[in-house]
């Protein structure tokens, strides 16, 4: 008796030739002393070997979803979020830190208070909670607006509190206070509090000019920027104006387009500039005279 086989015909080039004989070497597939492409294949369909996903994604590919991932964080949708770590971490292309992020924030997804800030700012309810600044201190806050913004890799919450004290900003926005989301206590506890939600934080418009190539590179901030023109009366100027709700982020993002951005109005904030800048230039042994130092002299 004869027993008959089924026989598969692969249309091969060359080179994918070569290359399937080198993965039976590889994989010790071979009949005598050679490679055999039939024992590879059918070790696949046995299931002896398993393939697997290419592990060759970009490394812009693997930022672009976990930065997806911090912004599914920042608007409540931590289940999702954690899919997609989970399939990052499948990924054999993860630096180790990142690795390292992705495993403990599975492992954790959010602190229970997370859920509860993000709870009370979709219902617009006001809540306290508990924060440790960098020296240690705790601070107690009464919070009437709020929302969850992610800066130079780090979450914050930046709020309208009812508490001004410490506030190092200008009075009107006194109110307004940025809080590190790992600066809020693992056991904190995020309760309910009286009265009603705001709208949104206090703000002062703040007028640019732009010049040189900044004024023809700017691309507007759509949530910030009111006005964004050519100048009617200077010529190859752009004239911004601003919503800023806190002069520290303010001068911290206008600080990286000098000098080709310069503060116009209102004085209150070119001036507070003004002594950063001074300051600045002390510590390099640089004698700098304000504005509100200078005298015209008239003859």
């Amino acid at each position: 008796m004869t027993r008959k086989g089924q026989s598969i015909t692969l249309s091969l080039s060359a080179a994918d030739k070569a290359h399937l004989q080198q993965l039976a070497d590889d994989f010790g597939q071979s009949w005598g002393n050679k490679p055999n492409i039939s024992k590879l294949i059918k070790a696949i369909a046995g299931n002896e070997l398993r393939l697997a996903v290419n592990h060759d994604w970009p490394a812009e590919r693997i930022d672009a979803l976990n930065r997806a991932r911090g912004r599914l964080v920042d608007i409540g949708e931590v289940e999702i979020a954690t899919a997609i770590a989970t399939l990052l971490l499948e990924r054999s292309e993860l630096t180790l830190p990142l690795r390292q992020e992705l495993e403990a924030f599975v492992e954790r997804p959010a602190h229970p208070w997370r859920l509860d800030i993000d709870r009370f700012i979709q219902r617009h309810r006001p809540f306290e909670l508990s924060y440790q600044d960098a020296a240690g201190r705790i601070w107690e806050f009464t919070i009437r607006y709020a929302k969850i913004v992610r800066r130079e890799d780090r979450e914050y919450l930046d709020c309208w509190c009812d508490q001004t004290e410490g506030n190092q900003d200008l009075p009107k926005l006194s109110h307004n206070w940025t809080l590190r989301l790992d600066r809020i206590p693992a056991e904190a506890v995020i309760l309910p509090a009286e009265g009603s939600w705001r709208p949104r934080l206090p703000h002062i418009d703040v007028e640019l000019h732009l010049l040189n190539g900044l004024a023809y590179g700017y691309r507007t901030k759509r949530s910030k920027d009111i006005v964004n023109e050519w100048h009617p009366e200077i010529p190859k100027v752009r004239r911004v104006v601003r919503q800023v709700t806190s002069t520290f982020w303010f001068f911290r993002e206008i600080r990286r387009y000098a000098p080709d951005c310069v503060i116009v109005s209102p004085s209150e904030i070119s001036d507070r500039y003004q002594q950063t800048l001074m300051a600045e230039a002390k510590l390099y042994g640089l004698m700098v005279e304000s504005a509100s130092e200078r005298r015209i002299e008239r003859p």
